[in-house]
């Protein structure tokens, strides 16, 4: 990847979407025509004949992947500056324009999720491999969907439902976070604040954490309350209209997922929390205190430190894909050298990182943050890795490309810890070597036990605010979140009950937060299979890649032995981690030496 960087070519190019604004504003106007062509073969489609199932069908593909990228477009343009009234304005129309026509396509998923098993099942036959699980994924709601006017109609809400995810993004995109660094005064927008937040310094991480807090602290009326707009939003149309016994329930329905599967992952990760509390004691030995404090959570816990330029951090990721299959690096090769990246942070651009494939035969795009610490090259890694497997599963429809959300990680994950093995493997310095296992297992925290709390957190969250509760009551169920997960390893000041206020997710995907514990410790259980069987393990990842959202999770991962609704499969994953922080606690007993 060395020399594939060009001067300008830092920010992403969409021309691979779209080659200018004529040709997006001719795509507006197909869709409109599709969607009418797809209307007006209604009342044939109703006749059940099987030929002209099949030929709706492929003509319903072609409309989906044009509105994935039209999507697209929109929604790159508005992240890379949501300042841009321009950007806000094309976004809002492409929202409003494809929810209307959703609405007015509804009928065909209504009528068939209502046909009847002995005429959808010759249509099924009829229609295939190819299209065979998102079909039966339809059906598989038939409890949960109403008539045609309710759906409509919810389609319809849902356009200025989604209002209030993009008006918490647009405050925290203008945010801008105030506080003094070794007696200069220092403001940053939030996507940056984690270059202090993880400052060798604990005055400087503790300046930024009390700013940041205190900034939403005062906010927290405006962000509360939308938040309670999206938490009744979500149980009215789930719980009331759909009939869910939970507001959960309804996301583990859109992941395939039976519930018991969701319940025996957040238990095994409360039971096994104390692993995490042996390294983060492990942790404040090597920080030189007594208890780590929350401020203290993400400090770099050694001396040693690593700057990285971003051609030197796409090398390293390289090598580490190119040594696990070439296939992997070409693949992430591919996604730079097409000019699909917007690196470097700058204001108006939305905060963290994310891979966008929109759709079978498009690049991924992916956004950055880039700030050259170590961290980011870990980021580099795990977009690539999603990018990899979009890049893997094109071979499937719009409609079952996309990976379902427990199983997204995976290839994001494992490419993670490809590149942490490499850096370990070429270092030599057991200060070094300490500092990737901390940043490797500050990771691991993060996605695993943060993320199943932060489930935990939106149940009792909803719950509350279901009956009424005020958003004091919210507050204090994150701080008692905070207190169950750290037990008394460590200490976590009042102000962190805020926190969670910083947290996109609960705005835009409820729920979505506990697919990043299922992929991490999946992912785990994946390595280890992977360190005992060398390149023979290789196409048997990529062919759960290669699935994208074509098989049933469970089903999927039975296939290759994993058994994810027994806790102990769970438990597993914590084994690995075990063993990482054993070899950390090794490495520091020899720099101590």
């Amino acid at each position: 990847m060395v020399g594939t960087m060009t001067r300008g070519s830092d920010r992403w190019d969409l021309t691979a979407l779209f080659a200018n604004e004529k040709a997006f504003e001719a795509a507006l106007e197909e869709l409109k025509t599709r969607a009418e062509t797809l209307e007006a073969r209604r009342e044939e489609l109703e006749q059940g004949d099987p030929e002209t199932f099949v030929a709706f069908v492929r003509e319903l593909e072609v409309f989906t992947d044009l509105a994935a990228r039209v999507r697209a477009y929109a929604a790159l343009r508005f992240f890379e500056d949501s300042s841009s009234e321009a950007a806000q304005a094309a976004h809002a129309r492409v929202t409003a324009l494809l929810g209307e026509l959703s609405a007015r396509l509804l009928f065909f998923e209504v009528w068939w999720k209502d046909l009847p098993e002995d005429r959808a099942r010759p249509l099924l036959e009829a229609a295939g491999k190819r299209y065979r699980y998102w079909l039966e994924q339809m059906r598989a709601w038939r409890p949960h969907t109403l008539g045609e006017e309710a759906e409509r109609a919810i389609q319809l809400k849902n356009v200025a439902a989604r209002a209030h995810a993009k008006t918490y993004s647009v405050l925290n995109d203008r945010y801008r976070i105030a506080f003094e660094v070794r007696g200069e005064q220092v403001t940053v927008q939030k996507s940056e604040l984690g270059k202090y937040t993880h400052h060798p310094d604990p005055a400087v991480r503790r300046a930024a954490y009390d700013a940041a807090l205190e900034l939403f602290a005062n906010e927290a009326l405006v962000l509360g309350e939308l938040y309670r707009l999206v938490v009744q939003d979500w149980r009215n149309e789930y719980v009331k209209l759909r009939g869910f016994p939970s507001p959960l329930a309804a996301r583990n329905k859109m992941n395939d997922l039976p519930d018991r599967v969701v319940e025996a992952l957040l238990e095994a990760v409360a039971e096994e929390a104390p692993v995490f509390h042996d390294y983060f004691r492990t942790k404040a030995r090597a920080l030189g205190v007594e208890r780590l404090s929350r401020y203290d959570l993400y400090a770099p816990a050694t001396r040693a430190e690593r700057r990285f330029d971003f051609e030197e951090a796409l090398s390293r990721v390289e090598a580490a894909f190119s040594a696990f299959d070439p296939e992997f690096a070409a693949l992430a090769r591919r996604v730079i050298e097409e000019r699909h990246v917007d690196v470097y942070p700058r204001p108006g651009k939305r905060g963290g990182a994310f891979s966008y494939g929109p759709a079978p035969g498009v690049t991924p795009y992916l956004l950055l943050n880039f700030q050259g610490e170590a961290r980011d090259v870990a980021t580099l890694a795990h977009e690539l890795g999603h990018a990899i497997h979009a890049l893997l599963a094109a071979d499937h429809p719009v409609f079952t490309f996309h990976a379902p959300l427990p199983l997204a990680e995976m290839a994001s994950t494992f490419g993670e810890i490809l590149l942490t093995d490499a850096l370990l493997a070429e270092e030599r310095d057991p200060t070094l070597k300490a500092q990737i296992l901390f940043d490797q297992l500050d990771d691991a925290y993060a996605t695993v036990v943060r993320q199943a709390y932060f489930a935990r957190f939106e149940i009792e969250a909803h719950r509350l605010l279901a009956e009424g509760a005020p958003l004091s009551a919210v507050h204090e169920a994150y701080r008692k979140t905070l207190s169950d997960q750290f037990g008394d390893a460590v200490e976590v000041p009042e102000a962190f009950r805020y926190e969670w206020l910083m947290v996109p997710h609960f705005y835009h995907t409820p729920f979505y937060v506990y697919a990043y514990a299922f992929g991490q410790l999946l992912v785990y259980a994946l390595y280890r299979r992977y360190r005992e069987e060398g390149e023979a393990f290789v196409p048997r990842l990529k062919k759960l890649l290669a699935a994208g959202g074509s098989v049933a999770p469970v089903e999927l991962l039975a296939g290759e032995g994993f058994d994810v609704e027994d806790p102990g499969f769970w438990r597993e994953g914590f084994a690995y981690l075990a063993e990482r922080i054993a070899l950390l606690k090794a490495l520091l007993d020899e720099a101590e030496a």
